[in-house]
């Protein structure tokens, strides 16, 4: 039976070029990586089969001889110069897995023992429906993590030096045999920092760092929604090793209102109106949300359900330009705990009505009547 191809191993055509060998070697290796498949010894092949061809096809000199002679070729006195000029396997492996495994095995993406990214923070912030229309500036008080100011984020007492971790060489990474190969791992005397601290700065413990609670100002700016956020850049954890901060994100909560419903820029008003005024017509006095009045003219014969638009009353958008629109919804209140003098004034009212007084009513009962005329016949 020959031999599977460097190119079929990888799965890629002959003319691949390094980004998608590199690619096809992540997707494969990460499905036979032995730490995914403890005590398998069939991954493990598979995995040193992998890591042989991605060596291979990566090294142009070593690709170029593999391609004319096969993989005898590379064993020959012909692959002798591209295998002092290659990489060794170690460096391919780093090369490759350096942000692979970081990824998936939890790790974080940065330069070995240099400084790592403070943590992002968040803040929940609750306003007013008519705060989030006018805007708002406020202060707030963010408990948080700052550098320590005695040994200026060290961890160091003042007037020591963290010092270079023997383990590792200040490096902040191990090399460690696995098998086959070589990984590099964290090294576990310095946690990746590639100091020791002997003498701990008596304020922060070693750590770099202290709680401490600030004040900020923010903006909320008009026309913000409900569960979005504004970032403060820097002003989150500081990181480690005198490392860059993270942010602060605020989400923003609109608390909901007595009055107004919010769609986007658009607020809807469900009022009631009492039956003469939906009847006869009239005028109603409606509050918006800028703190004002409008009087809204109700035509005569509304019915529960029709809406009235008063354009630019609604919210603000946050990129400026138009207001949106006010949405008066009116539902028709029927009256009750009537006097007797009321309800005889009703019934004399009611017998006085006729069909063109009620449309929607008679125009519902007429199909009502001719649904059971229908069943009627259908069971004749």
């Amino acid at each position: 039976m020959s031999e599977r191809s460097f190119y079929d191993v990888l799965g890629v055509g002959k003319d691949a070029d390094e980004k998608a060998l590199k690619s096809a070697f992540r997707k494969k290796a990460m499905e036979y990586h032995p730490d995914r498949n403890p005590g398998c010894t069939m991954s493990e092949g598979k995995f040193k089969e992998l890591s042989e061809a991605y060596e291979t096809l990566c090294d142009p000199q070593k690709r170029s001889i593999y391609d004319r002679f096969g993989k005898a070729g590379l064993n020959g006195a012909a692959a002798g110069a591209a295998g002092a000029a290659g990489a060794r396997p170690e460096d391919v492996f780093r090369d490759v897995f350096g942000d692979v495994f970081s990824e998936f095995f939890g790790g974080q993406r940065q330069g070995r023992g240099g400084p790592a990214r403070g943590a992002d923070l968040r803040y929940d912030y609750e306003i007013s429906l008519e705060e989030a229309f006018h805007g708002k500036q406020a202060q707030i008080t963010v408990p948080a993590t700052e550098k320590c100011e005695p040994c200026g984020g060290s961890g160091a007492e003042a007037g020591t030096h963290p010092e270079t971790c023997t383990t590792c060489q200040g490096h902040g990474r191990v090399r460690v045999q696995q098998g086959f190969f070589t990984m590099e791992r964290t090294c576990g005397r310095c946690q990746g920092s590639g100091n020791v601290i002997k003498t701990p700065c008596r304020t922060c413990g070693g750590r770099g760092a202290v709680r401490k609670e600030r004040t900020l100002s923010i903006t909320i700016p008009a026309g913000i929604e409900d569960g979005q956020r504004i970032r403060l850049a820097g002003e989150g954890e500081p990181g480690a090793r005198n490392g860059p901060k993270g942010d602060l994100y605020i989400f923003v909560t609109v608390k909901e209102h007595d009055l107004f419903e919010r769609d986007g820029q658009t607020l809807f008003a469900r009022t009631p109106l009492q039956m003469c005024v939906a009847a006869l017509g009239g005028e109603i006095e409606m509050p918006t949300i800028d703190g004002g009045r409008m009087r809204v003219t109700i035509p005569e014969g509304a019915q529960t359900g029709k809406r009235m638009r008063l354009k630019g009353k609604g919210m603000p958008t946050l990129r400026g330009g138009a207001n949106g629109d006010m949405v008066v919804e009116l539902f028709v209140e029927t009256p009750s705990n009537l006097t007797p003098r009321q309800k005889e004034l009703l019934k004399a009212f009611a017998s006085e009505c006729c069909e063109k007084h009620h449309p929607e009513s008679q125009g519902f009962f007429k199909r009502v009547k001719k649904f059971f005329d229908q069943e009627e016949d259908s069971r004749a």
